[in-house]
């Protein structure tokens, strides 16, 4: 999920695949934009996590439940999977691909879509962006029954507050692939505050969703964990 000079988007700038770590967390919603069909599994058992299971040992991975346990322990011990090694973005997308034989039949169509996770950063993530750019928090807001919002504060040159956001439209390709048409960008930077850029165009394959955690693949190749956190009271 391609975009202008900041890409707040769904999927990576850059052409080589990657991963990303992000958190969402859950809300009630109007889900009018998802179908009746209930969320469910295909048919297999779903053990219980009683401990992290290493994403390198294919033969303890028994079940869902598992399989997230160990993609989340390696991302999120990695800055959300910038620092991942090639080697380990292989292992992360080998888990996620496993994964997928556990995804919903129709996960567009799954309320289980909509909710808070943080954006992957896009040009702000990038390793020249993070010489000057320090995140402070991702947000990537799903709202029923077809808004995404987008938004990156930061810190920049170490004493800088700043904010980027984005709006965009979403559209359902088919059960599993989605499309997000983007305004333009909203900078606000100290008492600056303005737009900058065109539209930009982005779309996802949702390979995996539950109560914890919602996997993307970009139309490059990027993967996306999104991890569900607790609403704040």
């Amino acid at each position: 999920m391609a975009a202008a000079a900041f890409s707040l988007t769904l999927s990576s700038p850059v052409s080589k695949p990657h991963t990303f770590c992000t958190s969402y967390y859950s809300k009630p919603i109007n889900a009018s934009f998802s179908a009746s069909l209930p969320c469910k599994r295909s048919p297999r058992t779903a053990l219980k996590i009683v401990r992290a299971v290493s994403i390198s040992s294919p033969d303890l991975r028994t079940g869902p439940d598992d399989l997230v346990a160990s993609i989340l322990s390696k991302v999120n011990q990695s800055d959300g999977g910038v620092s991942l090694a090639k080697e380990e973005h292989k292992e992360v997308a080998e888990v996620a691909q496993e994964l997928q034989k556990y995804c919903v039949e129709a996960p567009v169509k799954c309320p289980l879509i909509f909710g808070v996770p943080t954006s992957p950063g896009g040009g702000y993530r990038s390793a020249f962006g993070r010489l000057f750019f320090k995140t402070k928090e991702m947000i990537q807001a799903v709202e029923a029954p077809d808004t995404v919002r987008n938004k990156v504060s930061f810190t920049a040159l170490g004493f800088l507050d700043g904010e980027v956001s984005l709006k965009g439209k979403l559209n359902a390709l088919d059960e599993k692939w989605i499309q997000v048409v983007f305004e333009p960008p909203e900078l606000k930077v100290g008492g600056l505050e303005f737009r900058y850029g065109g539209q930009s165009e982005v779309k996802l394959q949702i390979t995996y969703i539950d109560e914890k955690i919602r996997l993307g693949l970009g139309s490059r190749g990027s993967l996306f964990v999104f991890q569900r956190r607790t609403q704040a009271a």
